[in-house]
């Protein structure tokens, strides 16, 4: 029984069906304990999924007489979370069986995502102090493996302390002789694992990739910094605008493969990605309809759709439907690389970190800010022409030089 009442006449509220394919959620933590009276759609538990945080409302009204599981289960869609001795007549019941999920039968509204708190001031520390830490998945890291919380030395900002910080503990410990130190590959993590997994062996990408002088480029991020304070992401807003010009010239790169129906999937639309590292992992949340920003709206948009990531609060839609992703990875000291592309997508531009380089202008030799930029492609929607066209545009814009077509 997915949920609806018991033989005792309680309500039993099962884990509803979340969409995007989801079949299982992480519990974190409860929200209420047995013995507590609720209101209809009051929260009762936090899970964590391969998505996204979510507090999910109980659709009852009455007094909690138990919980079923205990935080850190993996719990499947339709399995018991709350039973309630109901105090009223309840929600009207449809005909037939009552179904608790998101399908036609459903009585349950959509769970909303929840924002995660902001990270707290450093304590002091001794007795009774408490630790800066806000993920109760990091805090469920550190009790499987003994790890003393108050002990360790955040590297977040104020201190806070990262699923990072704790994995490095568990690292330094000796393990008894020829035992290996388990970490759970669960929720995001599992999700990501297995999205690499099946990009490897089912994509024949390609990677290309070319140096390019940015000096310039520099000025013209610091330019829209001064316009758009506080947001800091005039590079990126730069880079998405040279791929979306770049996407209109060469529509095959914003495409989705079909294997099953053997088509190229080509898109009118941009759904431009943004590669985030949040702190649960790797996420790319999506700006839909992206051609229909500019550079100067698209810096705020940007600063909105990473601060969302970086907080942990992106609903599951929020990293749906993109045609084409934006990899700064230079932000990490990484000069180049050959990332796996983001499935079902065809194509991602990768951007190096920004350094000062030997460079020859106007046949001098000069110091000039230099970096590489890859674009990584599936060769099943084109040829190398059409990709070393698109990477050509690119640079040139960086450069700032006018945008000319290859030969």
């Amino acid at each position: 029984m997915n949920g609806g009442p018991t033989a005792t006449g309680e309500l039993r509220f099962a884990l509803p069906d979340l969409g995007e394919g989801l079949v299982e959620a992480e519990l974190v933590r409860w929200l209420v304990a047995v013995g507590d009276r609720i209101t209809a759609d009051q929260p009762v538990a936090e899970v964590e999924t391969a998505k996204t945080a979510l507090d999910l409302p109980c659709p009852y009204a009455g007094v909690v007489t138990a919980l079923h599981g205990e935080p850190g289960d993996l719990v499947p869609v339709g399995a018991p979370l709350v039973t309630v001795a109901s105090e009223a007549a309840g929600p009207p019941e449809p005909d037939g069986p009552v179904l608790v999920g998101y399908g036609p039968a459903a009585v349950l509204p959509a769970p909303r995502p929840v924002p995660r708190p902001a990270a707290p001031a450093i304590r002091p520390t001794g007795t009774g102090a408490r630790p800066a830490v806000v993920s109760p998945v990091v805090r469920k890291l550190a009790r499987d493996h003994g790890i003393t919380l108050t002990a360790l030395r955040g590297s977040g900002s104020g201190g806070l302390i990262l699923r990072a910080d704790v994995e490095a503990a568990i690292a330094l410990r000796t393990p008894a002789a020829g035992a290996p130190v388990r970490l759970p590959l669960r929720g995001r993590s599992l999700l990501a694992a297995e999205k690499f997994t099946r990009s490897h062996q089912d994509i024949p990408r390609v990677t290309i990739w070319q140096e390019a002088d940015v000096t310039g480029l520099l000025a013209r991020r610091d330019a829209l910094h001064d316009r758009h304070r506080p947001c800091r992401t005039g590079l990126p807003a730069l880079f998405g605008t040279f791929c979306i010009e770049a996407l209109a010239l060469y529509p095959r790169l914003n495409a989705h493969v079909d294997t099953e129906r053997r088509e190229i999937l080509q898109f009118p639309g941009i759904g431009l990605g943004i590669a985030v590292q949040a702190e649960t992992g790797l996420v790319v949340p999506v700006l839909r309809n992206a051609q229909q920003y500019d550079t100067d709206s698209l810096v705020p948009a940007i600063h909105e759709l990473v601060g969302t990531a970086r907080a942990g609060t992106l609903a599951p839609a929020d990293m749906s439907g993109g045609t084409f992703t934006l990899n700064n990875y230079g932000m990490f000291g990484v000069a180049g690389a050959t990332p796996l592309l983001n499935i079902p997508e065809a194509a991602m531009l990768g951007i190096g970190s920004i350094a000062s380089r030997p460079w020859v202008v106007e046949e001098q030799l000069a110091v000039r800010k230099v970096a590489t930029f890859s674009l990584t492609f599936d060769h099943r929607v084109c040829d190398g022409e059409t990709a070393a066209a698109f990477l050509r545009h690119v640079i040139q814009r960086a450069e700032g030089r006018p945008a000319t077509a290859v030969p």
